[in-house]
């Protein structure tokens, strides 16, 4: 039922925005151009999910992804404009063209590939099921009963809603911020997310002493397009192959996580 929900949602607001440009034809510009003459570049961010993305004590947007997007700005020489969105609704944002790019640890994958586009990888992210060192789980069977906190519409809750043992109680919220406020109260007894965010719940409570119970999956993230616009993937693509190649982007993921980019990056 979720996947197929997921699925609705999306060819919804795809078909929502080809009847919005049907009849332009070649008369409108490409996103490359439209960027290039605004002089600015409209992202989208997640800051509730730290460290990839979140907002500091003075107001200001900080995390690995952060930097990715300033990078980009910088290197092509534009005004970065960046949007909170959540996981539901950066995909919604891009195809409605509220926003130009999505930098928000999106996952490539199949589904979502048949609504937009992505850039060549630039980064990567495993999903684990996170839970205190003293909760006795070594396996998806071992989470039957227990109530499994996820952040609603994301790659995390696809891969859980999919392979959880029957008996778990999956417990959906619209935010990283609101599933691990979740876990710190007491509300959930493992969440499934990256590890980078059970660093986020350790430095917040270190006595939970937190530890990814069970891998699910290693996917690689990449920079979402609007479809179509092959004219804005191509550029990215050789941006991001150029940083890959230079170093940038593994430096960004070494400060931002203190481990070695994902070997699954560059093999795509």
């Amino acid at each position: 039922m979720f996947m197929r929900r997921m699925r609705t949602t999306l060819f919804a607001f795809a078909l929502a925005a080809l009847a919005t440009g049907a009849g332009r034809g070649d008369a409108r510009a490409d996103g490359w151009d439209q960027i290039q003459k605004a002089g600015r570049i409209r992202i989208s961010v997640d800051p509730s999910a730290p460290p990839y993305s979140s907002v500091n004590e003075r107001g200001e947007y900080t995390g690995a992804e952060i930097d990715v997007a300033r990078r980009l700005a910088e290197d092509w020489r534009l005004k970065l404009e960046m949007v909170p969105t959540s996981p539901a609704n950066r995909i919604p944002y891009l195809i409605t063209g509220k926003t130009d790019l999505v930098i928000s640890t999106l996952s490539i994958t199949d589904e979502r590939k048949k609504v937009i586009d992505f850039s060549l990888p630039y980064s990567g992210i495993q999903i684990v099921v996170g839970a205190p060192s003293a909760l006795n789980v070594s396996s998806l069977s071992d989470l039957a009963g227990k109530r499994v906190a996820v952040t609603r519409a994301s790659t995390n809750d696809a891969e859980i809603t999919q392979n959880a043992a029957p008996g778990t109680v999956i417990l959906r919220f619209e935010d990283d911020a609101t599933s691990i406020t979740a876990l710190l109260s007491g509300q959930a007894d493992a969440y499934v997310t990256a590890p980078a965010l059970l660093t986020t719940i350790q430095q917040r409570n270190p006595a939970l002493n937190m530890t990814a119970k069970v891998i699910l999956k290693t996917n690689v993230t990449g920079i979402g397009v609007k479809k179509g616009e092959d004219r804005l993937r191509s550029k990215l693509d050789e941006w991001v192959a150029s940083r890959l190649q230079d170093g940038v982007l593994e430096a960004i993921y070494q400060k931002g996580f203190g481990l070695p980019l994902p070997k699954e990056v560059r093999a795509n």
